[in-house]
């Protein structure tokens, strides 16, 4: 118990064996219950945990019949969270990159009811940038400013951190079968809670690399994916929470912005090669260019100023 709150921690694990133990023993006295998700280990990962748990009835062991990603692993401990009804739930994965220290920061916002879903932010560490491999704090970077727009929190960072807490009602609130289930989760998970106006505090902790993990994120392959599920879910948080629940201009802001900033900067690249390809311009065209490029600009940075400004309140200090 924390603050007379219960507390489960979840474990996602695949191929964890050098270090789920490691992990689970390191896991502060206060917390009730640590459901470790197995997600089809092809190696001891489950016969590790199934050993330890003998000693220790706090200790639950889920395991998939097939592989089905990070973010179903999570899910999976969501839903067995909600079943033994866990007032807070937080997350640790199971190769011990997670400071069990930073724990109590990350559980205390929704354990005193100031916020219903924490997140760690290992880029503003003092030494994050000589920690942290430099080709993964550069993505995350990326797919953290794009997490902003997408998601309505401007004040988060970190997007791909894993290390969070989520209150029982968010957990109720969300349809979790539907939360995409790989390594994107983190992003699509912040798109769905501001949807429903959830309060999200990032929390900074302390980044943990080289201890013996193994890596199998390939930036070129995820930050594509990942782009494309913001696209998508900044659209359908925008139906959803400007058009359906409440109805906000800002969404025919973006609508002229997407429209008129591409066509002024395509129309831009066209009169420049025309120009040097085969000659001269017609001022008008050039203006018109301009115009478009200049009004879609104005368009997108005005929306944003309004999604911003609608979120405020949602902003957890």
């Amino acid at each position: 118990m924390y603050q007379e709150k219960s507390i489960a921690v979840v474990v996602p694990a695949y191929n964890e064996a050098k270090l789920i133990e490691k992990t689970l023993v390191s896991i502060p006295g206060f917390v009730d219950r640590i459901i470790v998700v197995d997600d089809a280990s092809k190696d001891e990962t489950a016969g590790i945990v199934e050993a330890l748990a003998q000693k220790d009835p706090k200790i639950t062991l889920i395991r998939h019949s097939r592989n089905q990603g990070v973010g179903r692993a999570i899910i999976s401990g969501y839903e067995k969270a909600i079943e033994t009804n866990m007032d807070v739930t937080a997350v640790m994965a199971g190769d011990a990159q997670m400071d069990p220290n930073d724990l109590e920061a990350i559980v205390e916002p929704i354990a005193n009811g100031s916020a219903d879903y924490t997140k760690g932010n290992r880029l503003f560490h003092g030494n994050a940038w000589k920690m942290i491999p430099k080709y993964r704090y550069l993505g995350n970077a990326f797919l953290s400013l794009f997490t902003k727009i997408a998601s309505g929190y401007w004040n988060i960072a970190d997007s791909q951190s894993g290390y969070t807490a989520i209150s029982l009602e968010a957990m109720l609130q969300l349809e979790l079968p539907n939360i995409y289930k790989r390594y994107g989760m983190p992003n699509d998970l912040l798109i769905r809670l501001n949807s429903f106006d959830f309060r999200v505090k990032d929390v900074h902790i302390k980044p943990i690399y080289n201890i013996g993990e193994k890596s199998g994120i390939k930036l070129y392959s995820v930050i594509p994916r990942i782009s494309w599920l913001l696209f998508r879910g900044f659209w359908r948080r925008l139906f959803f929470k400007y058009v359906i629940k409440d109805f906000h201009p800002l969404i025919f802001f973006y609508l002229l912005g997407v429209i008129l900033f591409p066509s002024g900067l395509l129309s831009g690249i066209y009169l420049l090669l025309y120009r040097l390809i085969i000659g001269p311009v017609a001022m008008t065209s050039a203006l018109f260019s301009v115009f478009l490029f200049v009004s879609g600009l104005q368009s997108l940075f005005f929306a944003m100023w309004f999604d911003m400004d609608y979120n405020k309140g949602l902003r957890v200090q």
